[in-house]
């Protein structure tokens, strides 16, 4: 179906506003970008407690984490890490997000502010995704109340950053994953794949940004081969957790999206995948257009089939 009316509106509202590329812009400039939006997504439902925690990284730094704890008794603890090319996004772009998926979903949501490149270049993303599972399994109790499952969640790298920390957390026995959403994630670094090449797919996020971002987080291309980059490249994903794949339908990351469900599944891993028609990528984070609603809906409903 066509691009929808008010993302089209949102479009040209963006482009009236003189803002730059993201090819064309420093880190600074589409971090001061994105903080803005921040303000148009509204406040996000009331918790029984909102919580601010440390975790430490393997190389001796650390990094803030923010901890959700909807009314009621948590039925899992679902970190959720943020989309934004390994580069941009913190916590407080995502509060109202989090709060969302905790009231939503009943979960107690982990969101980690995991350090961005090109300050802190691959792997530290990913080492920060595992040290913040680790950390809430040894906390699990003292967030939700009771030792409830551990889910992963994320959009775009974020949900790159959710494979790939199912996929250590299988190879280093645990801490256990009970499911994984991943939203539009970044899967592989083929920017010459179909999705990649549409005209019509070159709208919040174009093939050229992702080089941007690619080149800032990995610039070696040879550790974009590795499956802590990109988890399509790892042989088997047999043992992984069941997983909810959500992809928007112009969406320059849609093939990989798709790509890595369908190995998912042939590895014997259940998957749900939706496509939403209409949709770019990024509807589920920006909260002031239509979609991601329903999107939270599908990760709730997939949840309580899986928990």
């Amino acid at each position: 179906m066509p691009l929808r009316d008010e993302i089209t509106a949102f479009l040209t509202e963006m482009a009236a506003s003189g803002a730059k590329p993201i090819e064309h812009s420093t880190p600074e400039e589409v971090r001061e970008l994105t903080a803005g939006l921040k303000d148009l997504y509204g406040v996000g439902p009331d918790m029984a407690r909102v919580e601010e925690h440390t975790v430490d990284g393997v190389d001796g730094g650390s990094f803030p984490v923010r901890v959700f704890v909807p009314e009621g008794t948590p039925r899992a603890v679902l970190i959720y890490y943020h989309g934004g090319g390994w580069v941009i996004g913190a916590i407080d772009e995502f509060d109202t997000l989090a709060r969302k998926l905790a009231a939503r979903t009943g979960c107690a949501v982990v969101l980690p502010d995991y350090r961005l490149a090109p300050e802190y270049r691959y792997p530290t993303a990913v080492d920060d995704a595992y040290a913040t599972l680790e950390w809430v399994a040894e906390h699990v109790g003292e967030i939700a109340g009771s030792d409830v499952p551990i889910v992963v969640a994320g959009d775009s790298a974020g949900g790159n950053l959710s494979a790939v920390t199912a996929q250590r957390a299988r190879d280093r026995g645990g801490p256990p994953i009970a499911f994984q959403g991943l939203v539009y994630p970044v899967t592989d670094a083929d920017v010459d794949n179909a999705s990649y090449r549409r005209d019509e797919n070159q709208l919040m996020l174009t093939r050229d940004g992702m080089i941007w971002f690619w080149n800032h987080y990995a610039p070696d291309e040879v550790q974009r081969k590795e499956c802590d980059a990109c988890p399509l490249q790892a042989e088997d994903l047999s043992g992984l957790p069941p997983a909810l794949v959500i992809l928007a339908e112009y969406d320059v990351l849609r093939d990989e999206g798709q790509a890595y469900a369908d190995r998912l599944r042939e590895a014997g891993v259940p998957v749900d995948v939706h496509i939403h028609p209409g949709q770019m990528h990024g509807f589920f984070t920006l909260l002031m257009l239509p979609g991601h609603d329903e999107a939270i809906g599908q990760l709730t409903a997939a949840l309580d089939s899986h928990l």
